[in-house]
């Protein structure tokens, strides 16, 4: 149930005593841990600590890809495909959240052209793989997060995007050189930029 669905709600909890909505909102976000988060963020963090945060999804990113190779390694290829595709999407998941709080546009592409360009100087193999139900959804999904870093790094000053435009470039020619290539014709991304 959203508030803006409740016109006569919305108008009574602005209509509050000051001290009223000011309990109401102190119990509302802690129940909220993303909000706490971006709350605390805001409110009480600054450039330090942004970067502090920053590495901090980095190395979280980092430990994924130190325990990847020896749990894939169990698999046969195509079980491998799903399986990276499973850990991508969680270590896509860390990314969202850093992103969430800290509305960083920079650290965002970076992190999310990390774990992209780790998967592929890691795992490349997996991309040159038949076609299969598992490589299929692997390779759209990987040219789909292609597509999305194109579109935040399109938003960032010319200057901050010469900061990315190197391993953007390789990743698009990792992917435009693998099996991917069909995905990423169908999705119009550039082979360079």
């Amino acid at each position: 149930m959203s508030l803006h669905q409740h016109p006569e709600l919305k108008k009574a909890v602005l209509a509050l005593p000051q001290q009223e909505k000011d309990k109401l909102l102190v119990r509302l976000v802690g129940k909220d841990s993303l909000l706490m988060n971006q709350l605390h963020f805001q409110l009480l963090e600054d450039e330090a600590d942004l970067d502090d945060r920053a590495e901090e999804a980095q190395r979280r990113l980092q430990q994924l890809f130190d325990r990847l190779p020896t749990s894939l390694s169990r698999l046969y290829p195509h079980h491998q495909a799903h399986a990276l595709m499973v850990e991508l999407k969680y270590g896509s998941g860390i990314i969202n959240e850093h992103a969430a709080i800290t509305k960083d546009k920079m650290s965002e592409v970076r992190l999310r052209l990390f774990l992209v360009s780790q998967a592929f100087a890691q795992f490349g193999a997996l991309f040159q793989l038949q076609d299969s139900g598992a490589t299929e959804k692997l390779y759209s999904y990987q040219a789909g997060r292609i597509k999305y870093i194109l579109g935040k790094f399109s938003k960032l000053h010319e200057d901050l995007q010469f900061e990315f435009r190197d391993e953007l470039n390789d990743a698009l020619a990792f992917a435009h050189g693998s099996r991917m290539n069909p995905h990423m014709q169908q999705l119009g991304l550039p082979m360079e930029l």
